[in-house]
């Protein structure tokens, strides 16, 4: 049986919020804003692009003629329905439930930036040869540095609701790309199959 799109966004969103907490409750160290992102950047794709397939490719094997439109909102709705309840969820979670956690994720992305920034200090100071070049990165170095003072840190917070909504804005363009994909992919032509029809 072919599950609906907003059920299937209903079971994206139960997968996205598990391999949350799996994170969260395993993973809440040192390395927690880390494996976060790897998480993201890795599992929740997969996660999202497999549901998508599955819901379009299901909607095919059960209908002989798929339009475009259908295509693409069988891939599309699942994604958005669980991508948008999974981002109100950990956002309201993040804030209002362990904010503990919050404040790991700042100080463990500000910590990230800044080791960032001396990697690319370091690796740069390495190939300079001339003087001149490296007062010159010596010099922009001091002063990016000053943005992770303490003073400059403090507030910082990068999962508020306005970075959430950006990283949602994000994430459809991801939705789209691949609705449209599986929507180009699955359509049958069927003005031609019609016309062959009745001939």
């Amino acid at each position: 049986m072919t599950k609906s799109p907003s059920t299937l966004g209903i079971i994206l969103f139960i997968a996205t919020m598990i391999v949350f907490f799996v994170v969260y409750y395993f993973f809440s160290g040192i390395n927690y804003f880390d494996i976060s992102l790897k998480a993201n950047a890795f599992v929740l794709p997969v996660l999202y692009a497999g549901t998508a397939f599955w819901s379009v490719k299901s909607y095919w094997n059960n209908h002989r003629v798929v339009s475009f439109k259908q295509a693409f909102k069988r891939a599309f709705v699942p994604m958005f329905v669980g991508g948008i309840l999974s981002i109100f969820s950990i956002y309201a979670y993040l804030n209002f439930v362990d904010t503990d956690a919050k404040k790991l994720l700042n100080y463990q992305y500000v910590t990230r930036q800044k080791a960032e920034l001396d990697k690319e200090y370091t690796s740069a100071r390495k190939i300079l040869k001339h003087q001149k070049d490296i007062d010159e990165l010596d010099q922009k170095y001091k002063e990016r540095l000053q943005s992770f003072t303490p003073e400059a840190v403090k507030g910082k917070d990068m999962l508020t609701a306005s970075h959430f909504s950006g990283y949602f804005a994000a994430i459809l363009i991801f939705y789209v790309v691949l609705s449209l994909f599986f929507g180009a992919f699955f359509r049958t032509k069927t003005i031609y199959q019609e016309t062959e029809n009745q001939e």
